[in-house]
């Protein structure tokens, strides 16, 4: 039985024997003790001081002698005003830690199935900083439910139709002279993406000169050739005409070699594509089901709407009055597809969060339709992310590019590390792979160690840093265990022998250990809350607890009992500074 668990039944029993209580309505909960005082698990005794009619101390003390005399694994407590402080024994330490190390899967047996959509780029752009916090938030949620068990579909929803993407082919048909990406340099998506500001520039220069002759600018907008040619190709792409389709054609498969490129220079992949041009379609079927049923209603101009005030949100527009579709109709006929395709009994989408109000009337108009996998519908909202300079507009490129990015991120840690001198052992192949690892795994970290709930502000020079809460810093503790186990290995140490239960641990090797336990409860914390940033605390807590032990306790040492422990104890850390870098989707270097 887990300890935690262990302990809160014996509380409850001890509180409901002792003082007559019922508490089975009641939670009893544990916090860890903070680290000024002795024990691991501490218990609030002040909710239950009024039910026992005891004081806070007298009723801890109490409770303290029943646990140490019904909890083999406590071995003493401390009283501090009204907090029950427990401390566990080496014994439980050391058999915890060798399970722990022979344990390699710590989710739940399951045959759910869950898809995670994210990504969802646009095809007139290449891929900027804001689509790199969703591709690493999407990716290390799907290694996280991974390791918890699940099966999963990673999906990636293109959007590859609409006025957006007609402006960057205008612009290209009127002045790309036949450009590729072999005559340019520049790769596929960067090459659209050009065309995409260059329109922006002339519907700005036109806008201006329709305002400068009497037009206010909400007319200039509409009113401008540019756009207007705009709409008209987007009316022939629907119509499908020939030529439209093949420039159309043409531009996305730049981009999409593009974003190939990039996706896997980041380490990211998907295992099923979905283009909006196959799916915008398909909500149309669902529309009339749902007029079938009284579910949705119809106004005088033919337009199809439903009524959601009772659900706190208000009518919504689902089929224009000319039959065309909205995007809600098309995220209705994607949500059945997916459904269809795969059955999965969860459907995470990782989008923005000014898209909130959306999925909150995607997921109310699916239970309004009673569709049996509504309920596995979850937005994984996350904040923008922006620069010190503010933020960023792909039409005006003033966007940070994702490609420049992550190699500025390369060329930074590979300065920092020759600053460093700690490339002196290493080839030339095995250097570049080094830079990557790391400059790829401060950005990742950086980016997956805020909540994802919240807006934050990126910075690179800080992200980098060799020291504090960052990704390299995480890396260097797991290349010097890397470099101790070498060491070890070379000394003939067996470090696959069993841990002595009789080790007496000092107080820095019982805090490793201690942080090292708490693996399970974060794996699961994590795949709950769908927040890769619980993993990154962690596994920034388990260094921070190593290089304390290792500043503490010298690993090489006279007495070999304490030089195997801390030997094993740390191929432990590594192995688990390794396990949870991954689900980061971060590669942690051997040397560095």
């Amino acid at each position: 039985m887990n300890i935690e668990i262990k302990i809160k039944n014996c509380l409850k029993e001890a509180l409901e024997s002792i003082y007559q209580l019922d508490l089975s309505n009641q939670s009893i909960t544990l916090e860890p003790t903070k680290k000024e005082f002795e024990g691991t698990y501490t218990f609030v005794v002040f909710p239950f001081v009024k039910l026992t009619k005891q004081s806070p101390d007298g009723l801890a003390q109490t409770l303290g002698n029943s646990l140490v005399k019904n909890v083999e694994e406590i071995i003493s407590f401390q009283v501090v005003k009204g907090f029950l402080n427990l401390s566990l024994s080496n014994r439980y330490f050391l058999t915890s830690l060798e399970t722990f190390r022979h344990t390699e899967n710590f989710g739940i047996s399951t045959n759910e199935k869950v898809m995670v959509e994210f990504s969802s780029p646009n095809t007139n752009k290449p891929l900027h900083l804001g689509h790199l916090r969703n591709n690493f938030l999407g990716d290390s949620i799907c290694r996280i439910l991974e390791a918890y068990g699940y099966s999963v579909v990673r999906a990636n929803l293109i959007n590859d139709r609409g006025i957006h993407i007609c402006k960057s082919m205008i612009a290209y048909e009127r002045w790309g002279n036949n450009e590729t990406p072999e005559s340019s340099g520049l790769k596929g998506d960067h090459l659209v993406g050009k065309y995409y500001v260059w329109f922006d520039k002339e519907y700005k220069k036109e806008i201006d000169q329709l305002t400068q002759n009497g037009l206010s600018e909400e007319e200039a907008k509409k009113e401008a050739p540019i756009f207007k040619a705009a709409q008209q190709m987007l009316v022939r792409w629907e119509a499908n005409d020939p030529e439209t389709v093949q420039l159309w054609k043409k531009m996305n498969t730049w981009v999409y070699q593009g974003f190939n490129s990039t996706y896997k220079k980041i380490g990211v992949h998907f295992d099923h594509f979905y283009y909006e041009s196959n799916t915008y379609l398909l909500g149309k079927d669902i529309v009339e089901e749902g007029l079938q049923t009284n579910t949705f209603y119809k106004k005088e101009d033919q337009s199809v709407w439903i009524d959601l005030t009772r659900e706190g949100l208000d009518h919504k527009l689902l089929l224009r009055g000319d039959g065309t579709s909205v995007y809600i109709t098309q995220d209705l006929g994607t949500a059945e597809l997916k459904f269809k395709d795969f059955a999965c009994s969860k459907s995470v989408y990782v989008v923005g969060n000014e898209q909130d109000y959306h999925f909150q009337v995607l997921q109310a108009i699916l239970k309004k339709l009673n569709k049996s996998y509504a309920d596995g519908v979850y937005h994984m909202s996350y904040g923008m992310v922006d620069l010190p300079s503010g933020k960023m507009k792909s039409r005006e490129g003033t966007v940070v590019d994702a490609d420049d990015l992550v190699q500025e991120m390369i060329d930074t840690a590979k300065a920092r590390t020759l600053e460093l001198g700690k490339v002196e052992d290493l080839s030339e192949e095995q250097a570049s792979i080094l830079f990557h690892q790391l400059g790829l795994g401060a950005l990742k970290y950086y980016l997956l160690r805020v909540d994802p709930k919240k807006r934050m502000l990126f910075n690179p020079e800080e992200s980098i840093d060799f020291q504090g809460n960052t990704g390299p810093f995480i890396q260097y503790t797991y290349a010097r265990i890397a470099s101790i186990i070498r060491k070890a290995n070379t000394m003939g140490v067996d470090l696959n022998d069993s841990i002595s239960i009789t080790y007496s641990l000092q107080v820095e090797e019982r805090q490793v250990i201690e942080e090292l336990l708490k693996y399970p409860s974060k794996l699961a914390e994590a795949a709950g809350a769908y927040a890769p940033s619980s993993i990154a605390a962690y596994v920034y807590d388990v260094a921070k607890s190593y290089n304390r032990f290792y500043a503490e306790c010298p690993v090489f040492q006279e007495n070999k009992e304490s030089q195997l422990f801390r030997l094993q104890l740390s191929a432990i850390v590594a192995k688990t500074i390794q396990r949870s870098m991954l689900l980061l989707g971060i590669e942690v270097p051997n040397k560095m």
